[in-house]
C-alpha cells in the first residue's frame, strides 16, 4: 500500500498593491508601502505565534514575490521559489498535487480561495481571502480539513494596523 502524502498547507493573498492602470492588471504593481507594513505585520504575527513552512512558493507578479519576500524576511521560510501555476488563472491544483511537507503558496483572488474551496469540496465562492489574509490546510491523501481562516485584522494590534 502507497504511503499517502501529508500536508500543512498555507495559502496567504499578497498584500495591498498599487492601483491598476486603466482597470488593467499588471504583473509588475508592487505592494504599496501600506502593504509592505501590513504584510510584515500579519507574516510576523504567525511567526512569533510558532508559524514556519519548509518551502515557500509564489507567484511571479511582483506583489506576490514582495509579500513572499516579506514572509522570508519575517522567518516564515527559508527561502522562496517562483512557479508559474500561482499566476492568475495558473493550475495551483497541480503544483498541490505534488506537495509534501509544511508549505506556503502565495498567490491571488479569486483563485486561492477557490483552491481551497475544491480541495474542501466546498462551492467555489465559500471561502475569500483578504489582502494578507491566510488559510491553512491540513492534506492527507486526497482528505482536506481547514484549519484555519484568518483575516489579517485578527493578527493585527490594533494600533498599528
Amino acid at each position: 500500500m502507497p504511503a499517502l502524502n501529508s500536508v500543512d498547507l498555507l495559502l496567504l493573498r499578497h498584500g495591498i498593491a498599487e492601483e491598476r492602470l486603466d482597470g488593467l492588471d499588471h504583473p509588475d504593481r508592487a505592494l504599496t508601502s501600506r502593504g509592505q507594513r501590513r504584510t510584515f505585520a500579519v507574516v510576523s504575527a504567525l511567526v512569533r505565534r510558532g508559524v514556519r513552512v519548509d518551502r515557500l512558493i509564489t507567484s511571479p507578479y511582483q506583489r506576490a514575490v514582495d509579500t513572499a519576500q516579506i514572509a522570508v524576511d519575517a522567518g516564515l521560510a527559508p527561502l522562496l521559489e517562483i512557479h508559474q501555476a500561482l499566476v492568475p488563472g495558473g493550475d495551483a491544483l497541480a503544483l498541490v498535487r505534488q506537495l509534501t511537507g509544511r508549505v506556503c503558496l502565495v498567490g491571488h483572488e479569486p483563485d486561492l480561495s477557490w483552491l481551497a474551496s475544491d480541495l474542501l469540496g466546498l462551492p467555489s465562492r465559500a471561502i475569500a481571502l483578504k489582502k494578507a489574509g491566510l488559510v491553512h490546510l491540513h492534506g492527507l491523501g486526497p482528505h482536506w480539513e481547514l484549519q484555519a481562516l484568518l483575516r489579517p485584522a485578527l493578527l493585527l494590534d490594533p494600533v498599528k494596523a
